[in-house]
């Protein structure tokens, strides 16, 4: 954190959760699944640090992530890579979102304000998280 030069202190860092529940992180501008390295993860999203009492701690946190799509119940693996990196952190997502695939388009879609409708089509969108369903790349799933 120290030493990067690439992006301000103040701006998010792309991150991901692999398989092995390690934190993998990558300047805003990378895509979460090339910080991945192609593969399968937990979590992903975008994280802001901040210096506190001479450490750096999570600020703030978020599932976003187009890429993979993470359903935010996927914060617990996140809060657990945090604790195991020794980062502070808000006890959960600060800026949690809602992704679902249309069961018609297929289209992904952000749910807004528990607006349930795809943004292209009109159909209804399921509650539950669905993003892994038929259409997605093999490797942009997160669960």
């Amino acid at each position: 954190m120290t030493g990067r030069t690439e992006q301000r202190p103040d701006e998010p860092f792309t991150f991901v959760i692999d398989l092995n529940e390690t934190l993998l992180l990558a300047p805003q501008r990378s895509e979460h699944v090339a910080c991945a390295g192609g593969e399968p993860v937990l979590g992903a999203g975008e994280v802001t640090f901040t210096p506190a009492t001479g450490r750096w701690t999570v600020y703030e946190i978020s599932n976003q992530s187009t890429g993979y799509c993470p359903d935010v119940t996927s914060w617990p693996v996140v809060r657990a890579a945090l604790d195991r990196a020794g980062l502070d952190h808000p006890p959960t997502c600060t800026h949690p979102i809602t992704f679902r695939r249309c069961p018609r388009c297929h289209e992904r879609n952000i749910v807004k304000d528990e607006h349930y409708v795809c943004a292209l089509c009109d159909a209804p969108l399921p509650n539950t998280w669905n993003m892994d369903r038929p259409n997605d790349h093999p490797t942009e799933t997160a669960k």
